[in-house]
């Protein structure tokens, strides 16, 4: 029991954390309480009914009340339902505030561990299962153990004898009820845990259509699916088949006792110690006990999993956000970069990069180069502050940029990459996207930041100009118009740091000479970091940073790289020579 109530505390605790509209539970309980307790008259005035009836003797006040009760019962269940339902519904949406709040700021790294899926599972799935707890179950609880108290009382003033008769199967039903609600919360608890998994599955799949259609792997992800439809069918099965031993066993119990007390008051009622109106009042107060004995299987059966979405749910509420603290804010125009003696492992037993120093002075372009996989894109990561560094810092000026705040860095930063990522909706609300005045920016200016990126021309093409449709992960635009709009998103920000990853490795040659031509305008003026892999891109560059299985093993112009570093030299004699 110490062990229930104690897996039962953060439940309670989360719950209560909550923003219960408690007005609104009060009176929704008050008014479940009042229905219950009219429910509890019904008999009685059913058994003044019987007892009285004749056609001469048909007693109206007793007619009228009876109806009266069931109008009542039926308004007040009728609030009672609605505002309880609104308190789970606050309280579910008061959770997914705040998980959703939570994740949009927890950092890269969590979202390296775990997938998509069982994160919009825990958001959508576990909180739904805590609302039904508190909607429909818990109440349905409150009035059971009411209704149960109450027809025990009324039915021993009644008659004492059989009333014990009668209790005879509230231990026969709860020695079969406890054990399989323990037995459906475990398969209820993997069920979870497998929805999960199985959301996550479908949810990659479908986000990576056309790479599963290239690859032609629709057998296996078919074969993939099918296995998690397997699973999930396997704990719905025995889902069933606990179902279907509840069932028939409450059928078997209850209809037994009626039987039982048919048969006794039958005798009771023909020797004159009991009326009729007395043995069908027995028989309603039976119903009103027996049906909340059979909910608290199902009710214990969702505490269960509501104290299991709960520590799901906590898991995430507990995770250390992305900032902790509030840093600084600073103008970082005109400051030098400084990246000293970093290294950087995602564990102990993968040292990505080891050692890394080097200087972006103000309106510089810095160049890394090297083999694929040597950490290039790693510290694009470092300096964006996805991930802060195992060893050493970076800094801007003579700030490191961890004490500055993440909003103010990142406004300041300006990001294209390879692959632009663009989120579903218009060309307007991609360019804009991130800003906070975005409704007010004019579509003057946005024209503006297009032709600077030369992304005018395809932009007016389209029937809706600034609000064309790009679709998800911008599918309807070619790699090319990604990137200018990408381009025009970063003159639209006017970062003073630059970032390009191999923003022109994925385009045709007239592609590229037209996003090449927009990355030159935007460079101007800016300190600007590249990752390249084709060096004809950064022969410019004022520093080209080497770096071979994350260490730096030369810097340098390209020329003094070209005389001095031997595997430069080998990548420009393939690269640039003809």
């Amino acid at each position: 029991m110490d062990q229930t109530r104690q897996s039962t505390k953060p439940f309670m605790s989360l719950i209560l954390s909550t923003n219960i509209p408690k007005l609104a539970l009060v009176i929704g309980l008050l008014a479940s309480v009042i229905t219950t307790l009219v429910g509890l008259l019904v008999p009685l005035l059913t058994r003044e009914l019987i007892d009285g009836f004749s056609v001469e003797a048909l007693n109206s006040m007793i007619i009228v009340a009876i109806v009266i009760a069931f109008i009542a019962h039926a308004i007040i269940n009728g609030i009672s339902i609605y505002l309880l339902s609104y308190v789970g519904q606050k309280i579910v949406a008061g959770l997914r505030n705040r998980m959703w709040t939570k994740l949009v700021r927890l950092p890269v790294s969590y979202f390296d561990k775990q997938s998509s899926g069982a994160s919009v599972s825990r958001v959508v799935n576990d909180t739904s299962i805590v609302r039904d707890l508190i909607s429909n179950h818990f109440p349905q609880f409150v009035t059971g153990i009411i209704s149960i108290i109450g027809a025990v009382t009324i039915l021993l003033i009644m008659d004492w004898k059989m009333t014990s008769l009668m209790l005879i199967s509230v231990p026969l039903t709860l020695a079969f009820m406890i054990p399989l609600g323990r037995k459906m919360a475990k398969i209820s608890r993997g069920l979870q845990d497998e929805t999960a998994v199985f959301s996550g599955h479908v949810q990659q799949t479908i986000g990576e259509i056309r790479l599963m259609k290239a690859s032609t792997a629709e057998g296996k992800e078919e074969q993939n699916g099918l296995n998690g439809i397997k699973k999930l069918l396997g704990y719905g099965l025995k889902e069933a088949r606990i179902f279907s031993l509840i069932g028939p066993l409450m059928y078997l119990i209850v209809m037994a006792v009626i039987v039982i007390i048919i048969g006794y008051g039958g005798i009771r009622v023909a020797n004159g110690t009991m009326t009729t109106g007395s043995l069908v009042a027995f028989l309603l107060y039976l119903f009103q006990i027996i049906m909340p004995i059979t909910s608290f299987a199902m009710f214990f059966t969702q505490l269960q999993k509501a104290k299991g979405a709960t520590e799901r749910i906590i898991e995430i509420l507990d995770l250390p956000l992305e900032e902790e603290h509030k840093g600084k804010e600073m103008d970082i125009s005109n400051q030098p970069l400084t990246v000293k003696d970093v290294s950087f492992s995602y564990s102990e037993q993968e040292p990505v990069l080891k050692d890394i120093s080097f200087v972006a002075n103000p309106g510089e372009m810095i160049a890394f180069a090297g083999p694929s996989g040597g950490g290039k894109t790693t510290m694009f990561a470092l300096l964006e502050r996805f991930y802060e560094p195992t060893h050493g810092e970076i800094l801007i000026g003579q700030t490191p940029i961890k004490e500055l705040s993440l909003e103010s860095w990142r406004n300041q930063i300006g990001y294209v990459s390879q692959e632009n990522a663009m989120m579903a909706g218009t060309i307007r609300e991609n360019l804009c996207y991130g800003l906070e005045d975005a409704d007010q920016i004019a579509d003057a200016k946005l024209w503006e930041v297009a032709k600077m990126a030369y992304a005018d021309e395809f932009i007016r093409q389209f029937p809706d100009k600034l609000e064309t449709k790009v679709g998800e992960r911008g599918v309807k635009l070619s790699g090319g118009q990604r990137q200018r709009i990408a381009i025009a998103r970063a003159f639209l920000r006017d970062p003073k740091l630059l970032m390009m990853d191999e923003a022109t490795a994925s385009l045709d040659s007239q592609s590229e000479l037209v996003v090449q031509q927009a990355l030159t305008r935007l460079m101007e003026g800016r300190t600007t970091f590249v990752i390249a892999h084709r060096l004809s891109t950064i022969v410019d560059a004022n520093k080209i940073v080497f770096i071979e299985n994350g260490e730096v093993t030369g810097t340098g112009t390209h020329q003094e790289l070209f005389e001095t570093h031997e595997l430069y030299r080998k990548f420009a004699k393939q690269q640039l020579t003809q």
